[in-house]
């Protein structure tokens, strides 16, 4: 099958996006985060406020998953593509049929409702101070959950499937740092699932003691990397700010990673699975090597 233009296109747009030049801001950044997350760490090592922050983040991150992903109604965008025109869209497959194009067109502006959605909420949190963080963080991680579960059911994949709940999830570790190094950990995982499926292998099922584990784990280390990160919601007035600020350029983040992520798997099942991007080598296992938790960087 000779590949579109427009499809080519997409796929230099994809590619570029995985191997990004590093610019001036990116570099700004990482001095910026050095002292802020010495803050961080000084903090949620302090016997009463650290340890009640990682226990409510931990166990209300866990269990956001499978809340976010029921709220993303299928029916609802497929119903969406027929009125556009593809009347023949009565099921997730039949996304499949279409041009990515015809799916981009449908997609719209859909990471700046996300992106809105996520300035209001961290507003608001951001102004109650470090109270609201325990409420805040488990908030944004349900609301990106759910952007990424549209994402993934614009460009036709079932968000219900054991593969996609993890490579759900390893997009929020993909989009939580900015270092090399985990952000490679979490891109093999990418890349692993979706060379899997673009192979039309046959899923193996985890057992699910270690997919609970897995979740966990990345749960675990995403939620200690956004608490460092707000931290500087305690701050009087600044709070509000900062608040709202984080949440859109986090949400940002994971828009532009689901959208760029699913863009390239919609390809692979049209193309095949050489088509996916591996400047980065996909994973040996599905369980992720992350670093210490308290040893994460800022976002």
């Amino acid at each position: 099958m000779k590949i579109t233009a427009y499809d080519q296109k997409a796929l230099k747009e994809i590619h570029q996006w995985k191997n990004p030049q590093i610019g001036w801001f990116d570099k700004a950044l990482k001095v910026i985060n050095e002292p802020l997350n010495a803050a961080g760490n000084a903090v949620l090592s302090t016997p009463l406020v650290g340890e009640a922050i990682q226990k409510a983040v931990k166990g209300l991150i866990s269990v956001c998953n499978d809340a976010a992903q029921w709220s993303v109604r299928p029916e609802a965008i497929l119903e969406e593509y027929r009125s556009d025109g593809h009347v023949h869209v009565k099921s997730l497959k039949d996304v499949s049929g279409l041009s990515l194009e015809d799916a981009d067109k449908t997609v719209g502006w859909l990471a700046a409702k996300y992106k809105s959605l996520a300035l209001a909420e961290g507003a608001g949190a951001g102004a109650a101070g470090i109270a609201g963080i325990a409420i805040d963080i488990p908030t944004l991680i349900a609301l990106n959950l759910r952007a990424i579960g549209e994402y993934a059911t614009y460009y036709g994949f079932d968000i219900e499937r054991q593969e996609e709940r993890l490579f759900a999830f390893n997009i929020l570790a993909l989009s939580s740092s900015p270092a090399e190094a985990s952000k490679n950990v979490a891109m093999a995982q990418l890349v692993k699932i979706s060379q899997q499926v673009a192979k039309k292998q046959t899923w193996k099922q985890l057992e699910q003691h270690a997919f609970v584990k897995i979740i966990q784990q990345i749960a675990s280390s995403l939620g200690v990397k956004i608490t460092k990160a707000k931290l500087a919601q305690i701050i009087p007035v600044a709070g509000a700010v900062v608040g709202g600020g984080f949440n859109a350029y986090f949400t940002s983040n994971v828009c532009e990673a689901a959208y760029y992520l699913y863009r390239e798997r919609f390809l692979a099942e049209q193309y095949g699975p050489t088509v996916i991007d591996q400047s980065v080598e996909p994973a040996a296992t599905f369980e992720p090597d992350l670093p210490d938790t308290l040893e994460g960087e800022l976002i």
